[in-house]
C-alpha cells in the first residue's frame, strides 16, 4: 500500500470510530433525558427506567434530534407538564456533556 492508501484507511477508520462513539454517548445523552423527564412525571425508578427506554428509542425515528423533543413534548401535554422545546433541547446540551464525559471515563 501506498502512504496514501495507508493515510485514507487510518482516517477512514478514525472517522467510523468517531461515529461509534458519538452514537454511544446520543443514546446515553437520551436516557439522562429520558430519567430527567420521568422525575418531572413523578415516575417511581422501575417506571423511569422503562421511559428512559422510550426515549432513547424514539431517536431511531428520523435523523435528528427532533424525533426525540417531539416525543417528550407529546408526553408532556398528555400529562399536563409544562416543558418547553428550548427547556428540553437546554437539557440534552447539558446530558450530552455529562454522557461524553462518563463514556469517555469508563473506556479510560
Amino acid at each position: 500500500m501506498t502512504n496514501f492508501q495507508d493515510r485514507e484507511k487510518n482516517f477512514e477508520q478514525k472517522y467510523k470510530h468517531d461515529q461509534e462513539l458519538r452514537f454511544k454517548i446520543n443514546m446515553r445523552r437520551n436516557k439522562l433525558l429520558g430519567l430527567w423527564v420521568a422525575t418531572e412525571f413523578g415516575l417511581n425508578s422501575a417506571e423511569a427506567e422503562e421511559y428512559a427506554k422510550t426515549v432513547v428509542m424514539a431517536d431511531f425515528d428520523k435523523p435528528g434530534d427532533d424525533d426525540v423533543i417531539e416525543k417528550i413534548l407529546k408526553d408532556c401535554k398528555e400529562k399536563n407538564i409544562s416543558l418547553s422545546a428550548h427547556s428540553i433541547k437546554h437539557k440534552m446540551e447539558e446530558f450530552f456533556i455529562l454522557a461524553k464525559e462518563q463514556f469517555l471515563k469508563e473506556i479510560n
